[in-house]
C-alpha cells in the first residue's frame, strides 16, 4: 500500500488478518479494537438496522409497546458469516431481548480460535457456532429467518461476492443484509489517523485503512448484486462510510 491510494477501483491487496500464520493472541486484540470501532462509530447500530428491517417482514414489531414482562418471547433465528469472536451476534440478541424478541443464534467462522473465544463468551441464551467455511454449509430445509455479515464482503473479490449472494438468497428464510465500508478518501484518512493514535493492535493499524481501500462504491454493489441475480434489495449509506444492503425473500404463491 505504499505511495498515494487509488480510490477509484477496490485494492487488491490482501489483509494482514486473511493470512493463516497470524498468531490467536495477536487476532483477539484485532477483534477487541474491531469491536470498540463498532461501537464507537455506529457499525453495531447499522447492524441492528439490518434485522430491523428484516424483523419487520416477519411483522415483529421493534416498539416498546411489544415489550412485556412475560416468557413467551418471540423467536428469530439469526445466522452470522464470518462470526469472529460473536461480538455482532452478542449485540444483536441483546437489543433483540430488549423488545421481547428471543434470537436462536448461529455463527459461521473458518478460524476455530474465534469458534471457540465465542462459544466461551455466549451468554445470551440458544447459539450454535460452527467451525466451517461458509461456502461448505447448506441449511436445507431447516434455515435461519435471517442471514448477515458485518465487515466480511470486503475480504472477497467481486467474483466471490456473487456466490456469497447467491448462498445467502438459497440459505435465509425470510432474507439477509450486509454492513460494509464505503471506499472514500475521507474514510481512509480517518480510519489511518485513527488507529494511528489509538491502536496497539499491528493488526489494525494495517488493515484498517487496506479494509477502506477494498470497500464499496455504490456503483460496484450494484453491478455485484446485478450479476447474482438478486431482485429484491435496497442499498443504503450510512454514516459513518458504510453501506447497508437488505434483501427480503419474495414469497412464492
Amino acid at each position: 500500500m505504499a505511495g498515494k491510494p487509488d480510490f477509484s477501483h477496490r485494492s487488491k491487496e490482501k489483509e494482514l488478518l486473511d493470512r493463516n500464520d497470524i498468531p490467536f493472541g495477536d487476532i483477539r486484540q484485532n477483534m477487541l479494537e474491531l469491536n470498540t470501532i463498532n461501537t464507537w462509530l455506529g457499525g453495531h447500530a447499522i447492524t441492528i438496522k439490518g434485522i430491523k428491517q428484516l424483523a419487520a417482514a416477519m411483522k415483529l414489531s421493534f416498539s416498546r409497546r411489544e415489550k412485556t414482562g412475560r416468557h413467551d418471547l418471540r423467536q428469530i433465528s439469526v445466522c452470522e458469516i464470518g462470526c469472529g469472536g460473536g461480538d455482532n451476534l452478542r449485540v444483536l440478541s441483546r437489543k433483540c431481548r430488549q423488545w421481547n424478541i428471543s434470537v436462536d443464534a448461529i455463527g459461521i467462522d473458518n478460524n476455530l480460535h474465534c469458534v471457540n473465544v465465542a462459544q466461551q463468551e455466549w451468554k445470551e441464551g440458544g447459539a450454535r457456532w460452527i467451525h466451517s467455511d461458509y461456502r461448505d454449509i447448506e441449511f436445507g430445509d431447516k434455515k435461519p429467518d435471517i442471514i448477515f455479515s458485518s465487515l466480511f464482503c470486503h475480504h472477497f473479490s467481486d467474483e466471490e461476492l456473487v456466490g456469497m449472494l447467491q448462498w445467502m438468497e438459497r440459505n435465509a428464510a425470510t432474507g439477509w443484509f450486509i454492513n460494509d465500508l464505503h471506499r472514500h478518501p475521507l474514510a481512509w484518512n480517518s480510519i489511518r489517523l485513527l488507529t494511528r493514535l489509538f491502536s496497539r493492535s499491528y493488526l489494525v493499524r494495517h488493515d484498517a485503512p487496506l479494509s477502506v481501500l477494498r470497500g464499496f462504491s455504490r456503483g460496484e454493489w450494484e453491478n455485484i448484486l446485478q450479476t447474482a441475480a438478486i431482485g429484491e434489495y435496497s442499498l443504503e449509506w450510512k454514516w459513518a462510510f458504510r453501506w447497508l444492503v437488505v434483501s427480503k425473500k419474495i414469497p412464492q404463491n
